[in-house]
């Protein structure tokens, strides 16, 4: 009942209020909104018209709260008095008496009311709506971290998108690569939370719920806040997050690494099962055994990472592997087999025709096979590992003790590379002993120590003796046997010299190595040495001879020939021939005291008696 009578008393105020405005006719004319970011300063027109242009005599200025009016301030000329309100300190009139209010908060955003009174004509206000803003901090947006299923009965919840210190509240929107999302029946659904803090900022936090698809593993989701400042909308974007959506699996695949096709025994292979849903399912293995059976090798796999390990294979380890793979969540399982094929070559062995014991000489022929369901090739190497045929054959002619050695087969698949297996086999050619070098002859001084040397190839292994007492050291060089032979010289030694004697099961071969005294090589050599010096006297004489000749001490013409020669008789003096085939030299003998040339037939040959 009071308040009824208040608000008839209201109503009459405010009717005898505008019929006072109207009958004074004092018009007030204000923007409906100003606008302002909070913290800045908001300036509000207030223009009136008085009739007669008569000066006004106050301006009050009101803010409402509650449909009430407090006053703010009063204006006189030249003069504003402010009232002890929350806006107190903060006011300032213009000279076109505009109010500004400063350090604008949120509480302000209320409607600001001048009022104009004029002596004869009565008063006259309107009103502006004072709106604030304050921009969001960047939005938070959070994932589920627990995943969605796509078998899930109600709607899950995909992220939570929060938005903070705005004012007035944002608008929060949603979207899914990129394209927005609308609430929509048993789809999509958004919540949202609107939070008035102390600060009388608001903290808006918006929800979504969606329905997902196994498509939805690679989706990427994000929020939008829209809110306002002065005069203009924006929008401020989250970061995209994306969800870990739970499905079935539908398809199962079974490999083999590293490649179905090229494993060989020895390798280690890796069956890798792999299923498309999402959490991985538990994997299991086996081994079909005969009839049907299978062998359950899932202790030997990771059933968490579906790997199978299969070290060192074999060729019993092909066969046919199957992975089954099972659903937890739902308990379906799916399965998928392969064929795993071990490569092999085995039963390599070398066959040799003859087989009886072979002599120098002969000839053989060796044969190599292999069993193997691919196709294989065959190389033969020597001892040095040196290819020496290619072919399932080799055929060695003419043996000898040094052809004797041990020879491979090599087997190869040149479709699966690296498979490959060996054989080796001896082709040893028996024979007695042959001595292929001694030391001999051995030039020595009596009392000197010496080694003696002797060398043999033969099959079955000989032996080495000496004739002699001395050290000996027998060692293997190459294919030959050899043998040291460390004694001092005497005179027996001298005049018999050394017997080497090789033995082995099938005969004995021995030589004789002759010592020789160092002496005859130094008798040799004295008489070598006394030609040298000969031909160099006779050079020199030959030299002096032509000098003499040039100066012309001594003729060489036709007519001035002599005979120099001593008779037979006198052959205690040493007569030296001395002949020239140069016929630079012969131009040279036959030029006179002169220098005129003489005829070759007087100088072919000159005797030069040497007396001494």
């Amino acid at each position: 009942m009071a308040g009824g009578r208040w608000a008839a008393a209201l109503a009459l105020h405010w009717g005898l209020l505008l019929s006072c405005v109207a009958a004074g006719k004092v018009e007030v004319s204000m923007p409906p909104v100003v606008e302002v970011e909070l913290g800045e300063t908001a300036r509000i027109e207030c223009n009136f018209s008085i009739p007669g242009n008569v000066s006004y005599s106050i301006i009050n200025w009101f803010y409402v709260e509650r449909h009430s009016k407090v006053k703010l301030c009063s204006v006189l000329p030249g003069e504003l008095l402010e009232d002890n309100t929350s806006y107190k300190g903060r006011l300032s009139v213009g000279r076109d008496n505009s109010l500004s209010i400063s350090r604008v908060t949120v509480q302000d955003a209320r409607p600001i009311v001048c009022q104009v009174e004029a002596d004869d004509h009565g008063a006259g206000e309107n009103r502006t709506e004072l709106h604030v803003y304050k921009a969001p901090e960047a939005p938070e947006i959070t994932a589920n971290k627990g995943g969605v299923s796509v078998k899930s009965r109600d709607l899950p919840q995909i992220a939570t998108c929060v938005s903070r210190n705005s004012f007035p509240p944002p608008n929060i929107t949603w979207y899914k690569n990129r394209e927005q999302l609308h609430m929509e029946e048993n789809k999509v659904k958004i919540s949202e939370t609107v939070t008035r803090e102390s600060s009388w900022l608001y903290t808006v936090s918006s929800s979504l719920f969606a329905s997902v698809t196994r498509e939805d593993r690679n989706s990427l989701f994000h929020c939008a806040v829209h809110y306002w400042l002065p005069g203009q909308q924006r929008v401020m974007e989250s970061q995209n997050v994306s969800v870990n959506v739970f499905y079935p699996a539908e398809h199962v695949t079974l490999l083999v690494l590293p490649s179905p096709t090229l494993v060989k025994e020895g390798d280690n292979v890796q069956l890798v099962c792999k299923a498309d849903g999402n959490p991985a399912p538990m994997f299991s293995f086996y081994k079909r055994e005969l009839e049907d059976n299978w062998q359950d090798l899932s202790s030997l796999a990771d059933a968490n990472s579906g790997v199978l390990n299969l070290h060192d294979v074999n060729k019993s380890s092909s066969g046919l592997y199957k992975c089954q793979a099972l659903d937890l969540d739902d308990m379906e399982q799916l399965e998928k087999d392969v064929e795993l094929v071990v490569n092999y070559i085995e039963g390599v062995s070398v066959k040799m025709e003859p087989s009886s014991p072979l002599w120098e000489g002969d000839s053989v022929r060796l044969s190599c096979s292999a069993n193997s369901p691919l196709a294989l090739d065959f190389h033969w190497r020597d001892a040095k590992g040196k290819i020496v045929a290619e072919g399932k054959q080799l055929l060695l002619s003419n043996l000898t003790f040094e052809t004797s050695s041990n020879f491979s087969c090599k087997v190869t698949a040149h479709k699966v590379p690296g498979l490959e297996k060996s054989k080796q086999v001896a082709v040893a050619v028996q024979g007695k002993p042959r001595i292929v070098s001694i030391s001999s002859p051995l030039y020595v001084r009596q009392d000197e120590v010496v080694n003696l040397t002797c060398k043999a190839i033969a099959f079955p292994r000989p032996s080495v003796q000496w004739n002699i007492n001395g050290t000996t050291h027998e060692y293997m060089e190459n294919q030959h046997i050899a043998s040291n032979l460390t004694v001092r010289v005497d005179h027996n030694l001298l005049q018999a010299g050394a017997m080497c004697r090789v033995t082995n099961a099938l005969g004995t071969s021995e030589k004789h190595i002759q010592l020789l005294d160092h002496k005859v090589p130094e008798s040799k050599g004295v008489i070598i040495v006394a030609i040298i010096v000969c031909i160099l006297v006779v050079a020199v004489l030959g030299s002096v001879i032509y000098f003499l000749h040039k100066k012309g001490k001594i003729p060489c013409g036709r007519a001035g020939k002599q005979d120099i020669t001593r008779p037979e008789a006198r052959k205690d003096k040493i007569v030296v021939e001395v002949k020239s085939d140069k016929l630079s030299e012969e131009a040279g003998l036959l030029q006179g005291a002169n220098g005129e040339k003489r005829p070759a037939a007087d100088q072919s040959e000159k005797y030069i008696d040497l007396r001494t």
